[in-house]
């Protein structure tokens, strides 16, 4: 099953989200085909990262919350919220019908 992750960003956190990001990246390198798709979300600058989505593979919400959680953005504090929504694929490049 899908699931959406939506993390925000702590207001005026970008050294933190700077230095942390090489062990995010690993981290979410290790996932292989459990991770779908993963970004940070921009301010209105279209530069700054004020936030994160991820699409990722999990067994159930409790799984999704659990790789979440073990993100080291996370784990560093980086995050007011983060939000886990289940989700489907409906449209976009190699989907034939909705």
């Amino acid at each position: 099953m899908l699931f959406m992750v939506l993390n925000t960003d702590k207001a005026d956190t970008g050294s933190l989200r700077e230095d942390t990001r090489p062990p995010h990246v690993e981290y979410l390198k290790s996932m292989g085909e459990k991770l779908r798709l993963a970004g940070p979300w921009l301010a209105e600058d279209n530069q700054t990262a004020i936030g994160s989505l991820w699409i990722v593979e999990a067994a159930d919400k409790a799984a999704a919350e659990a790789l979440a959680q073990a993100d080291p953005f996370a784990q560093a504090g980086l995050f007011e919220s983060t939000t886990v929504f289940p989700w489907r694929r409906a449209l976009g490049a190699g989907i034939d019908s909705y």
